[in-house]
């Protein structure tokens, strides 16, 4: 019996153990399930978009034929002047447009049962041109690489409404020009501030992972002909269009150069520390001298740590240095080339990272030696920047030509980029882009036209993945995502020269085996080959029937309808309280707080006004009923005008105890406190001042006891689902925002449909 006995207890532990390893086999079997689920969407997703980029590399021969531009006349829709022909009014399961939106009541009617949303239209595109761009009439463009990228762009316009009919995923392509073409077409809520170049999506396909450090002068001479600003907005610029998969860091130089903000290496480029870091560019101002020597060092000293501490991006680092001046102190200019030279050396031998020096002259009257003397010794980039040049993000354009015309070649095929997830303008929701650069291959090197990019919804993975699309596990796995692959950037000597005269001429030249006469075998790093010596169409767009409208007259719409609604959106003449599809639940959570702190002031005020009547209590002499002359404690003097004020003040003192601090009994008590003369009040115990504190406290309890219970009532009243306003805002908070899809399809295809409509 003992040998059973002991073989109990060792079955008993046998049989738990196998247990916990088969639920853990389980985890492991649907952890595996989940990751199979997501990296099958993923993989829809970056098939889609090499698709869509090979569509627009297959016209590409054709973008400069004289039937591309002559069917460009007057056959594009622009977002903020044209009617679209196949428009609607989006219905509240597809979209809800909170520009339009705002004031749906109940069911997502509004005022008089009328329900308001945005036009667009699934079988067109629309064209999206930058201002600066666009200078023509009615909005027309007139830069040739603007107009070059309109054309080429519409004819892929069939390929891209079929698959986002089939699809629902927004798709759009942003030419290296700066004009953007979009399916479906909607209307833009401002007009001509939006420039494709800017966004990280753009940047991200076209440059691929690395570490950046804009090195910004802040010297005294910066101040003039607002250069200063001018330097503000490239750093803002060029911070804004770096993605999770980038390192980062600023250092402002004078006298001296310091990191700003103090990391002490790079960052990883997440909106948060891009914001954080924006907000410090937007502080800086000049005053100093200049030295370069100092500014290099401390940037070079932030990529060092940054490698040495494995917290580097891996991939290629440049170094964009913004000056308008010449060396005033520090090191003089030899000195400053030779540091330079070697701590590129030093990174490129001990880390196996390359680091290229992109330097620009801000100003006509910058001294333009030295910059540019630092730029060619280390194969690196020089531009001038013109004081008044109204498109920065073209002047600045090296520095992302550079890593586009290296993405073109070598084992760099089916380059994909993906952006860290972010909430959609339009619809609130967060989602992702997928994006890959587009070229003409028929040129050498092959020519970087744009990107092509597919959109997507993170709630299908916040689903199967049961994370948050902003948790640090989300995010990381995109940062993964993103840094897989490190392009290789390999250009010749002479594929850089002419890089440098296509962005600033002759003058920004190293060497001299690209004279400016010879184009030839350079075809696809001079981008203005295309359209020059044509004759141009004079007005691209289809119609401008609401040119110079506001967007709500453009665009806003009663649901059924095709064209605007003048009573659209609708607002607080209506009898509707402003809201959109988000706002509902702000409210909510605002009455809860608001019901919190009633709460804890109500119970704070009946606390406080305990303590004094406890105090009101400890003070009062006790009475001699019965007879007017007081029983005294000892050590209490009392006069013989004492009797009055106990009776009154112990008069007060029940009644407060009775009426939760009567008003009228505290008047009372002060208009008897003051008939009492300065030796009257002597008699108590307690200084002067001391009952006059505790009517006033009391008072000023009562009438905060007063306002808390009424703001309680009304908290009370607006949360009620009684309450038609309650029903009202809660049923416009949970609209409806996604696609219906055949419920038929696969789980895939289901996610895949439901694809989000965004404003880029």
């Amino acid at each position: 019996m003992t040998g059973i006995a002991r073989l109990v207890p060792l079955s008993a532990a046998t049989i738990l153990a196998a247990a916990q390893r088969r639920r853990q086999r389980q985890r492991r079997l649907a952890s595996a399930e989940k990751e199979n689920q997501v990296k099958a969407i993923l993989r829809r997703v970056e098939a889609d978009v090499l698709a869509f980029r090979d569509a627009m590399e297959d016209l590409a021969p054709s973008r400069c034929d004289a039937s591309t531009l002559a069917d460009c006349s007057e056959s594009n829709y622009n977002d903020c002047s044209s009617t679209y022909p196949n428009q609607r009014c989006m219905a509240a399961d597809e979209l809800m447009h909170p520009a339009c939106s705002a004031g749906n009541g109940s069911g997502g009617g509004g005022g008089g049962g009328t329900s308001c949303n945005a036009l667009y239209s699934p079988s067109d595109t629309a064209v999206r041109i930058p201002a600066s761009l666009a200078a023509g009439p009615n909005g027309n463009p007139v830069d040739p690489g603007a107009i070059e990228g309109v054309c080429y762009s519409r004819l892929a316009e069939p390929y891209m409404i079929d698959n986002y009919e089939r699809d629902r995923r927004q798709m759009y392509f942003g030419s290296a020009s700066g004009s953007f073409r979009i399916v479906p077409a909607r209307h833009s809520e401002v007009c001509g501030d939006y420039d494709c170049r800017r966004r990280p999506w753009f940047v991200a396909a076209s440059s691929g992972p690395k570490d950046v450090v804009l090195v910004v002068d802040v010297s005294g001479s910066m101040d003039d002909y607002n250069r200063m600003d001018m330097a503000r907005e490239a750093a803002i610029t060029i911070v804004d269009t770096l993605t999770v998969a980038d390192r980062f860091a600023i250092v402002a130089f004078s006298d001296e150069a310091e990191q700003v903000g103090g990391e002490g290496r790079l960052v990883r480029a997440t909106e948060r520390n891009k914001e954080r870091a924006i907000a410090m560019i937007r502080e800086l101002e000049p005053d100093g001298a200049t030295n370069f020597y100092a500014a290099f060092d401390a940037a070079f000293d932030a990529i060092d740590l940054t490698i040495r501490t494995e917290a580097t991006s891996g991939c290629n680092v440049a170094v964009l240095f913004l000056t308008d001046g010449a060396i005033t102190v520090g090191p003089k200019e030899e000195e400053v080339i030779d540091m330079v030279n070697r701590r590129v050396s030093d990174i490129a031998t001990e880390h196996d990272q390359k680091t290229t020096i992109f330097a620009f002259s801000l100003g006509d009257k910058a001294d333009h030696n030295v910059t540019k003397r630092i730029a060619c010794s280390t194969n690196g980039i020089w531009t001038p920047v013109d004081d008044f040049d109204d498109d920065l993000v073209s002047a600045m354009s090296s520095y992302y030509r550079l890593y586009a015309l290296g993405l073109g070649e070598g084992g760099n095929e089916d380059w994909v980029a993906w952006v860290e997830p972010y909430r959609f303008h339009t619809a609130g929701i967060m989602g992702t882009s997928a994006s890959a650069p587009v070229y003409d291959r028929s040129v050498t090197p092959p020519e970087f036209l744009g990107v092509a990019t597919v959109d997507m919804w993170m709630d299908d993975l916040e689903e199967i993945l049961g994370v948050d699309a902003t948790s640090s596990t989300m995010l990381d796995r995109f940062v993964t995502l993103s840094t897989a692959r490190c392009p290789a950037i390999e250009l010749t000597e002479c594929e850089i020269d002419a890089l440098r005269y296509a962005g600033g001429g002759e003058e920004a030249m190293c060497g001299d085996c690209y004279p400016a006469a010879a184009a030839k075998g350079y075809e696809g790093i001079l981008l203005d080959a295309c359209l020059q010596n044509r004759e141009l169409p004079e007005n691209y767009w289809n119609n401008t029937d609401v040119l110079g409208k506001d967007f709500s007259e453009r665009a806003c719409c009663e649901i059924g309808g095709d064209i605007p609604s003048s009573v659209c959106p609708l607002g607080e003449e209506d009898g509707v309280v402003l809201n959109n599809v988000d706002n509902g639940n702000w409210i909510l959570i605002v009455q809860l707080v608001l019901s919190i702190v009633a709460v804890i002031g109500f119970t704070f005020c009946l606390a406080k006004r305990d303590a004094i009547m406890a105090k009101l209590h400890r003070t009062q002499p006790t009475l001699n009923r019965g007879n007017t002359d007081a029983e005294t404690e000892p050590g209490i003097e009392i006069s013989h005008a004492t009797t009055s004020q106990n009776v009154a003040s112990k008069t007060d003192y029940g009644m407060l105890r009775q009426h939760s601090i009567d008003p009228p009994a505290v008047e009372q008590a002060r208009a008897q406190a003051v008939t009492l003369s300065r030796d009257t009040k002597r008699g108590f115990s307690i200084d002067p001042p001391a009952d006059q504190t505790i009517i006033d406290q009391a008072e000023m309890a009562h009438s905060l006891s007063s306002t808390i219970s009424q703001s309680m009532d009304q908290v009370v009243a607006s949360v009620s689902p009684t309450n038609p306003d309650y029903n009202q805002r809660n049923a416009s908070s949970f609209s409806g925002n996604v696609f219906s899809g055949d419920r038929n399809v696969s789980a895939e295809q289901e996610m895949l449909n439901r694809q989000p409509i965004n404003t880029r």
